[in-house]
């Protein structure tokens, strides 16, 4: 399974990922593409949506089984911490973290 949240998704883009996804609320698109179709998918995006902040969460063989990109400005940042793939609402120093 795939999840794309995008910011402000242009007519054009929207067109397109709803060949391959569902929108079940604006802007949030979730469906069950294979890796190819996935990447392909978010190439087009990244050449053709200047300015696109998206977060892509979608199916992995990691310890959490799953794998989170950002793309653009996006209001919240992936992070990778002692393995795990985490969000963060408020960026600070990583000063004194674990691992």
């Amino acid at each position: 399974m795939t999840v794309i949240i995008a910011n402000d998704t242009p007519p054009a883009i929207r067109g397109l990922l709803k060949r391959w996804f569902i929108e079940p609320r604006p802007n949030v698109f979730v469906g069950s593409v294979n890796a190819r179709t996935r990447s392909k998918t978010l190439e087009y995006i990244r050449r053709n949506g200047h300015g696109l902040g998206l977060l892509v969460i979608y199916d992995d063989d990691s310890s959490q089984g799953f794998v989170v990109e950002t793309t653009g400005e996006t209001r919240r940042r992936a992070a990778r911490r002692c393995g795990l793939e985490l969000i963060a609402e408020s960026w600070g120093e990583d000063e004194g973290l674990p691992c």
